[in-house]
């Protein structure tokens, strides 16, 4: 019988999430206030997305190493982490306004969003694991995010070019990465509820 006391969700880890969900909002206006062309507010923003960014780590880390792993927390902390980068994605493709950034954008956010509501679907039937790829995945968002939050068209010189270049083939590494994880979830969730459905009628 297990009599250990759950965690409260007055914790440390929980408060992280809290802040990084309550953040995106003051992050979304330093990106887009003064039409995204402000070379000072978009440092700025790039500040508060790295911050914010790193708040997911920690709250992580602190959860498995002190036991802090509530229900609250499994139920924010995703949340957090899309609308962070769901608001990082639109405000650029406001910003850049191209057809390309959209379509990256509407992709992104539909698989994004969508592997969380399927996350939720078949949680009756067991829990799936983030893998190495979505964590892959996740680093290659945050740092080509990061590097088309930065102004690098507004300093426009020789290294900031290449800087675009670079963060050009991350992201499309980051959406290969994306969809292609997309696809193993969706294959690995109808293979946990089939795996469910057999042992209930065994």
């Amino acid at each position: 019988m297990n009599t250990a006391t759950p965690p409260s969700n007055l914790n440390i880890a929980n408060v992280l999430t809290v802040v990084r969900i309550v953040g995106v909002p003051f992050f979304g206006w330093l990106l887009l206030a003064d039409d995204g062309q402000s070379i000072g507010l978009r440092v700025a923003a790039w500040v508060a997305f790295a911050l914010l960014m790193i708040t997911d780590r920690i709250d992580g880390d602190l959860a498995r190493r002190y036991d802090l792993v509530t229900d609250f927390g499994k139920l924010a902390d995703p949340i957090a982490d899309k609308a962070l980068t769901g608001m990082a994605f639109v405000g650029l493709a406001i910003i850049y306004d191209n057809w390309l950034f959209w379509t990256v954008t509407i992709v992104v956010l539909v698989r994004e969003w969508g592997i969380t509501a399927m996350r939720f679907v078949v949680k009756k039937y067991g829990v799936m694991p983030a893998g190495q790829g979505g964590k892959i995945k996740t680093a290659l968002q945050a740092f080509a995010l990061g590097g088309y939050i930065l102004p690098f068209e507004l300093w426009d010189n020789v290294p900031c070019d290449i800087l675009r270049w670079i963060t050009h083939l991350l992201m499309a590494g980051a959406v290969a990465i994306t969809l292609s994880t997309g696809v193993q979830y969706v294959r690995d969730a109808i293979a946990l509820r089939r795996a469910a459905k057999a042992s209930a009628k065994a």
